[in-house]
């Protein structure tokens, strides 16, 4: 949440590395601030923009795969993991939408990104209060649970009964994670409104609408196309934006010298800087995920436009020194599963056995 940085958020206790040693910082919150200032301000025109050539590329590619698939053309089908990725960048403009970075208008953000929810099989709203939850707390380990991957402490799951065991590994098994999880998250769980409807009233709506629109434009799609067309075009489209999805939101704080610490000791900025990975992939990949790999700036400062991200990190050094992953070093987070408050790092299950 951009008001975070509005706002002190003093080193109660200095922060550790992995290996035990202090983090070292020179800049202060107020300095960070001064850092991202001169990035903050959305401009309509790239944004407008970047909305309208991934819209209408989407828009093509989805309509020249479906027509394909209408007439018996299966190799329309190998135009999937183009709309699948430009779905991800979508995606992502609905993630700035949601911290009013994108447009310089809310209602312009507002608007868009509810629009986008139905593509995404996002309800907008719902969503946005748990990412600003998320953002608000990410690397602290009493605040776990909203907006984020479950990760249980080393102790923690040492404590649990064997079957309770089991089904964490199996959750944090990379099928389930990168599988079978993000069908559930997009395809089920976004579609049941939570908690209490007199008190969180506009999250459902938020699903309900969004449920509406989205029947509403795959029956319109299955009576002009055909039931089998649509599940052959637009199924694996959405499934490998999700997988995709998930992926780089696990990526971007699940790697071996993450930070995590207790309230007591959380550091907002230390979190930003250090919880968050500098996911440094080649460049048409940082323009199909709208720069999200610069995912540490994006925590400092959750009001920096995507399209102002790298200009960001290549003028501030202070910023390079954030955790870098490659996308083939990326790959071994994927065993990563328990924080081990002894190592201050993340381990994986083969990790827990040999101590």
């Amino acid at each position: 949440m951009s008001e975070l940085l509005s706002k002190p958020y003093p080193l109660n206790t200095p922060p550790h590395r992995p290996n035990g040693t202090l983090l070292q910082f020179e800049p202060k919150g107020a300095a960070w601030r001064a850092m991202v200032a001169p990035y903050l301000k959305p401009s309509t025109w790239r944004a407008s923009l970047q909305i309208s050539t991934t819209g209408l590329a989407f828009l093509a590619v989805m309509a020249a795969m479906l027509i394909a698939l209408h007439y018996g053309i299966l190799a329309g089908m190998a135009l999937f993991p183009v709309g699948g990725f430009l779905l991800v960048r979508l995606f992502m403009f609905q993630h700035d939408c949601g911290h009013g970075s994108f447009f310089a208008s809310q209602r312009a953000n507002n608007l868009l990104g509810a629009v986008l929810g139905v593509l995404t099989l996002t309800p907008y709203l719902s969503w946005r209060g748990d990412h600003a939850t998320h953002h608000a707390n990410v690397g602290n380990l009493d605040r776990r649970g909203i907006g984020d991957v479950t990760t249980l402490t080393r102790q923690e799951y040492l404590a649990l009964p064997k079957w309770r065991r089991l089904g964490y590994r199996l959750y944090r098994h990379p099928l389930v994670l990168f599988g079978f999880g993000p069908v559930w998250l997009f395809f089920i769980t976004n579609r049941i409104p939570p908690g209490n409807p007199r008190r969180r009233w506009r999250d459902w709506l938020s699903v309900l609408g969004t449920n509406a629109a989205l029947a509403a434009v795959l029956v319109t799609l299955a009576l002009t196309l055909g039931p089998v067309t649509l599940l052959l075009g637009w199924l694996p489209v959405t499934m490998l934006a999700a997988a995709l999805g998930v992926w780089l939101f696990y990526v971007q704080h699940q790697f071996p010298n993450v930070y995590w610490e207790h309230r007591a000791r959380w550091d907002f900025y230390t979190a930003a800087l250090h919880g968050s990975s500098f996911y440094d992939l080649p460049r048409f990949m940082h323009w199909m995920t709208a720069n999200i790999g610069f995912h540490h700036i994006h925590h400092l400062s959750s009001k920096i436009p995507n399209y102002r991200l790298r200009e960001c990190h290549e003028a501030n050094p202070a910023l390079q020194a954030a955790p870098r992953l490659t996308l083939w070093s990326s790959l071994k987070c994927a065993r990563l599963a328990l924080w081990d408050e002894d190592r201050h790092s993340l381990i994986s299950f083969r990790a827990l056995r040999a101590s």
